[in-house]
């Protein structure tokens, strides 16, 4: 059984930092796209931040120039860095792999329990 657990929420002030964490564990072959979504309540979720196994990474443009994704291989894990926090940052983060879990079978996205964020004004 796969699993996601994120860590690293929390309630932090406007222009402070947090750093989310994403550990995958379980029976994994091969672990492709990560990545993080959020959202926050009355709205849809977005995807904030993706990252590939080769490291390309996309950001939505809100997000652009203050938080960075970045993931360890060797470890199943992917990281969000979030500078300069604003109030509209505040949400539930997601993390999202897709995960082979043997050779033979299709790659699927799994889902972690979600950690909250809170940037106070």
């Amino acid at each position: 059984q796969v699993q996601l657990v994120e860590s690293g929420g929390g309630l932090v002030q406007a222009g402070g930092s947090l750093r989310l964490s994403c550990a995958a564990s379980g029976s994994i072959f091969s672990v492709n796209d990560m990545g993080w979504y959020r959202q926050a309540p009355g709205k849809q979720r977005e995807l904030v931040a993706a990252i590939t196994n080769g490291g390309i990474r996309n950001y939505v443009d809100s997000v652009k120039g203050r938080f960075t994704i970045s993931r360890d291989n060797t470890k199943k894990m992917v990281y969000l860095q979030m500078n300069s926090l604003k109030p509209e940052d505040t949400a539930g983060y997601y993390c999202t792999a897709n995960i082979k879990v043997f050779w033979g079978l299709p790659a699927r996205d799994y889902w972690g329990q979600g950690t909250q964020v809170t940037v106070s004004s």
